[in-house]
């Protein structure tokens, strides 16, 4: 069964988007030490493209949990595979995400960023979806906002698929 890709965000859609955000962490974060934790894997592409838009000097680290496995919903199940290198006691964190959904996976990651005693963490994400959301979650940065569906490209899979599309597509079976 072929699955069917429905566009949702062009390459130059999500170039500007991306652009528009770095403008508005450049501006928040002037002056302070900040350190950007991507969420291995699917935020990879994202925060690359972030980083190069932005005007202030970052530290970059990743940390990886698993939660999707090769379903398209959370297994509710997360376990931490990959931790973060960098020293964030006292700075300021801000989490690069690739998609909230639920939420429980952020949620974890927060709390569990928050035992390292930084001064701030706080929230950046690629796609917002509210559809399936679980815990109440304030995320500070939206590139974009859907209602529902399951999207791929743009370092978002479907089984470690897809990930390579320059643009971001509604994922239909």
């Amino acid at each position: 069964m072929m699955a069917e890709l429905i566009p949702v965000l062009t390459q130059n859609d999500i170039n500007t988007l991306v652009a528009a955000t770095a403008r508005r962490i450049s501006s928040d974060y002037q002056d302070h030490d900040l350190v950007l934790i991507g969420v291995l894997k699917g935020a990879f592409v994202f925060i690359a493209d972030l980083v190069r838009h932005l005007s202030i000097p970052v530290e970059i680290d990743f940390i990886r949990v698993l939660s999707y496995g090769s379903g398209v919903s959370s297994s509710r199940n997360i376990q931490l595979t990959k931790d973060i290198e960098t020293d964030i006691k006292n700075k300021d964190v801000l989490i690069i995400e690739d998609i909230v959904d639920t939420g429980l996976t952020l949620k974890y990651l927060i709390d569990y960023l928050k035992t390292y005693h930084p001064k701030t963490v706080r929230v950046c994400t690629l796609i917002d979806k509210h559809e399936r959301r679980e815990v109440d979650i304030e995320i500070d940065y939206i590139c974009h906002t859907v209602a529902e569906g399951f999207l791929v490209g743009y370092g978002l899979d479907y089984d470690e698929n897809y990930r390579y599309l320059p643009g971001v597509y509604h994922f239909q079976l």
